[in-house]
C-alpha cells in the first residue's frame, strides 16, 4: 500500500495505478477513520495504533458516516461515487492482525465499495459529502 496526497479517479478503472479498480462495481473502496477505530477497539487486545492502510482501502474519510445502502451517492471533491455495497473483509485481514476480519465485519466497519459516476482528481483535505442516501435495509435473517 502506498499513501498518496492526490489521485486521479477514472470512470473505467477507478484510481489510476490501482489494478483492483478493474471491477466497475467496486472500482473505489472507502473507509471511515471512525469505523476503523471501532474495529481496532473491538480487537482483543485493542490495537489503537494499527495503520488504516492495513485495511487496503483506497480512500480514508473522516467526520462522515458512510451510507449503509447500495445506490447511495457520495461526492469526494469533484468525484461522484455510487455505493454498490459493503466492503467485505477477506482472509488477508486476519493475516495482518488476528481478529481483524471479525472486528471489521459488523455494521459496515470495513467500509463501502463504489462505482465511479463522475471522474476527476481527489486531494487530501477534499470535502466529502453525501449526495443521496437511501434508507438502510436490515441485514437478512437466517431461519
Amino acid at each position: 500500500m502506498e499513501e498518496l496526497k492526490s489521485a486521479r479517479i477514472r470512470l473505467q478503472g477507478g484510481i489510476v495505478g490501482d489494478n483492483r479498480g478493474r471491477f466497475a462495481s467496486r472500482a473505489v473502496t472507502i473507509l471511515s477513520i471512525e469505523d476503523w477505530r471501532k474495529a481496532l477497539a473491538a480487537l482483543n487486545p485493542p490495537r489503537p495504533g494499527l495503520d488504516w492502510t492495513t485495511r487496503r482501502a483506497n480512500l480514508l474519510v473522516e467526520g462522515i458516516r458512510l451510507p449503509r445502502s447500495a445506490g447511495s451517492r457520495l461526492r469526494v471533491g469533484p468525484v461522484e461515487l455510487e455505493v454498490t455495497g459493503q466492503t467485505s473483509p477477506c482472509s488477508r485481514m486476519e493475516e495482518q492482525c488476528t481478529g481483524l476480519l471479525k472486528a471489521l465485519s459488523p455494521d459496515w466497519r470495513g467500509g463501502v465499495t463504489c462505482r465511479v459516476l463522475r471522474e476527476g482528481a481527489v486531494t487530501l483535505g477534499d470535502e466529502v459529502e453525501i449526495v443521496r442516501e437511501l434508507p438502510e435495509r436490515p441485514p437478512p435473517r437466517l431461519p
